[in-house]
């Protein structure tokens, strides 16, 4: 008969920490295989409804177009001269385009960096090795 060694009930250091890599790299893969198959059905429902609101805005500029035409000819009616009806329903669509426009630009100043987010994504790294920042 031979002597066998007893196998040491208690893995090494080594051991755990290859456990733990080959846990978290099969964690991260799963999660990563969890959000693809996610982002697939959320894709299609996503163009789906933006293919119909691209066809509704195209409807909507349709519409706008052909109701620039009626105010026109609306005002005509009063007795104005076509061409000054028309200049006056286009000078309407400027003056709502510079609005929109200055309003925009205002909202636009208000945008700021994700200061807090980047903050704690720094923090991740020194959270990862076991420190307290």
């Amino acid at each position: 008969m031979s002597e066998q060694q007893p196998v040491s009930e208690e893995p090494t250091i080594g051991h755990l920490v290859a456990d733990v890599t080959r846990d978290l790299s099969s964690l991260i893969q799963h999660e990563i295989q969890l959000a693809k198959s996610e982002m697939k059905v959320s894709v299609r429902a996503g163009g789906m409804g933006a293919a119909l609101l691209a066809v509704a805005a195209f409807i909507l500029l349709l519409v706008v177009i052909l109701a620039s035409i009626t105010i026109g000819f609306f005002l005509t009616m009063t007795g104005l001269h076509p061409a000054w009806a028309f200049l006056i329903v286009t000078g309407g669509y400027l003056l709502l385009a510079l609005l929109l426009a200055f309003v925009g630009i205002r909202r636009f100043k208000k945008v700021t960096i994700p200061q807090k987010t980047i903050d704690t994504t720094k923090q991740i790294p020194t959270a990862l090795k076991g420190k307290v920042a």
